[in-house]
């Protein structure tokens, strides 16, 4: 009898962690990215997208309109149905090596084409040999009020910074950002500690969420999106 009880125990045991697990798991929403063209599940704004298969993986590659030489020419892909106020963002980007220029990330907190929260990437300022040019590989902004030049300007060091550990500026790099109530961090690969923390400077409260480029195009796979409970 003893053991019966015990046996019972363990099942009820397991089948409440299973369902734990699952419960989890039902917390994050990963978009399919091979979708992003079908005009339902994704709204791509100011920007030409394409979806492919590149080792076994879905991946978009998502280009601005307009001209690659003129600068703050965002382009965006929202993800249809799904607000974002607070929680973490993960995704794998791939820019365009170090000697091409490239600038891309996730916007959050978005209300239209001009006012966003973005944390965006330079690649070609990874390993540059200027420690200053290295300083501005991660970035976060706050438009349509807080610019990077804006920022730069008022608060040069604050709201940009050097990725550590150091990744290919040719090749893919995941990244985890963490989104609070009056904070965004950043943590590169398998970094234990963020390379950039700073504070919030939109005070909107909830949005759209998806990819952003500006200028040229960048590449993305795995998005993961945890809203904060």
């Amino acid at each position: 009898m003893g053991c019966l009880r015990r046996s019972f125990v363990l099942v009820i045991g397991v089948v409440l962690t299973c369902a734990s697990l699952g419960f989890a798991r039902e917390k994050a929403i990963t978009p399919e990215l091979s979708k992003i063209g079908d005009g339902k599940s994704w709204s791509v704004i100011h920007a030409d997208a394409s979806a492919a298969v590149e080792m076994g993986q879905s991946v978009v590659r998502l280009k601005p309109w307009g001209d690659p030489q003129v600068g703050s020419n965002i382009g965006l892909a929202l993800v249809d149905g799904v607000e974002f106020a607070e929680g973490t963002l993960e995704i794998d980007l791939k820019g365009n090596g170090k000697q091409e220029a490239s600038f891309l990330g996730v916007a959050f907190n978005v209300a239209d084409a001009r006012t966003f929260e973005a944390i965006y990437f330079r690649p070609f300022r990874f390993m540059s040999d200027d420690v200053a040019s290295r300083a501005h590989a991660v970035q976060y902004v706050a438009w349509p009020s807080y610019t990077w030049e804006k920022l730069r300007k008022e608060k040069p060091g604050v709201y940009e910074s050097a990725v550590k550990p150091v990744p290919d500026p040719s090749g893919w790099f995941h990244a985890r950002i963490e989104v609070t109530k009056r904070k965004v961090s950043v943590w590169v690969d398998d970094a234990r500690e963020p390379s950039l923390v700073v504070d919030r400077l939109a005070r909107r409260g909830t949005g759209k969420v998806g990819l952003w480029v500006d200028s040229k195009q960048g590449g993305f796979r795995n998005l993961k999106i945890l809203p904060a409970k």
